[in-house]
């Protein structure tokens, strides 16, 4: 079931016009950057998009503008993610699922983490989310299925409303977002 919802979503997601992607983005963005998450935020956690993601380039750039530090993850050769610094300068290489990563820079644990910009493929109502299938975000954050409360850090996923589904069933190891900023072009 969870794979015929990835599939779904990710082909509505590519049918998007990149036109429509951008001003869906640009609409995505600024909710985030308007949030209460973001504003309280120091040290932030985002993705660098593939082609067809939610592009969040606003909000790294509006966070370095307002002195906060950004964290990208980084997939290493175990298996395992982590998350290293992005500056304005940092290099980046395309790691083997194509994604680009920060080679070198600060590396931050999770609970050091105030905000972590999720990517998602899929999403409901009750801020459940389908990734690519990996289970990187679900065994990093893992932790916070102990948590009877949702301190930090706070998890917001972005979504263009094409991705939405009407009810995902949640695998005990999976980890419920805090929110879902969606939008359409």
């Amino acid at each position: 079931m969870k794979s015929q919802m990835r599939q779904r979503a990710l082909s509505a997601r590519r049918a998007m016009s990149a036109e429509s992607r951008d001003i869906a983005s640009a609409k995505i963005c600024s909710t985030l950057i308007r949030s209460h998450q973001f504003f309280a935020a120091k040290s932030i956690a985002c993705y660098l998009p593939m082609a067809d993601e939610v592009d969040p380039t606003r909000i790294i750039e509006r966070a370095w503008c307002a002195k906060k530090r950004i964290f990208c993850p980084v997939i290493a050769k175990s298996g395992k993610m982590f998350f290293r610094r992005l500056e304005p300068d940092t290099t980046l290489r395309q790691n083997r699922f194509g994604l680009w990563e920060p080679i070198d820079g600060e590396i931050i644990a999770a609970r050091q983490l105030d905000l972590v910009i999720t990517p998602l493929v899929a999403f409901d109502d009750e801020n459940n989310r389908i990734g690519m299938g990996g289970g990187y975000f679900d065994r990093y954050f893992a932790f916070q299925k102990r948590s009877t409360r949702w301190l930090r850090p706070k998890l917001i996923g972005l979504a263009f409303d094409c991705q939405k589904v009407e009810k995902i069933v949640a695998n005990p190891w999976d980890i419920r977002l805090c929110a879902v900023i969606s939008a359409s072009g």
